[in-house]
């Protein structure tokens, strides 16, 4: 697998370190180069706030580091924008979405387990209720292993009902 797709996964590797160190770096000292020596050496009031580049690089930054930390945090944990980059990836990418499906049936198969088990170890018997919960779960799971395919989407579909609130 890694053989016959290496150019795509060099291509991957290249885009993610220049995205997401090098472009970075290069566009935090372009701005602080172009507006330093077009706006603020031209301008007489910035240029006593600033004057030096080395003090505007230390005050911008002083500011600006932790200016743009609260806001990383609170895209990350406090808007509706990250929910949606979430929402996208699971839409975008069938895998993600079958992996977090097959979780959540893992999940109920083995509480049903540990159900069963309990009721065995306290030789105790499962209710027509409980036998009826179990084969009606492993009704809904096998339908839906049966069913789905990357190209389908019932993972997604199975995400977006199992995640409604009641």
């Amino acid at each position: 697998m890694q053989g016959k797709d290496i150019g795509f996964r060099a291509w991957f590797y290249f885009r993610n370190g220049w995205s997401i160190y090098f472009a970075f770096i290069f566009a935090a000292i372009n701005t602080l180069t172009v507006t330093y020596y077009l706006a603020i050496e031209r301008a007489p009031l910035l240029r006593e706030i600033f004057p030096t580049f080395l003090q505007y690089i230390l005050i911008v930054g002083g500011i600006g580091i932790p200016t743009l930390i609260i806001v990383g945090y609170a895209h990350w944990k406090r808007s509706a924008a990250r929910k949606a980059e979430i929402d996208i990836g699971y839409e975008t990418d069938p895998y993600k979405a079958r992996t977090l499906v097959n979780s959540e049936m893992l999940l109920k198969m083995n509480l049903h387990m540990m159900e069963m088990v309990m009721k065995l170890l306290n030789n105790t018997k499962l209710t027509d209720e409980e036998i009826s919960e179990i084969k009606k779960s492993k009704n809904q799971i096998s339908e839906l292993i049966n069913k789905r395919t990357f190209a389908n989407k019932l993972d997604l579909k199975f995400i977006k009902t199992e995640s409604q609130e009641s």
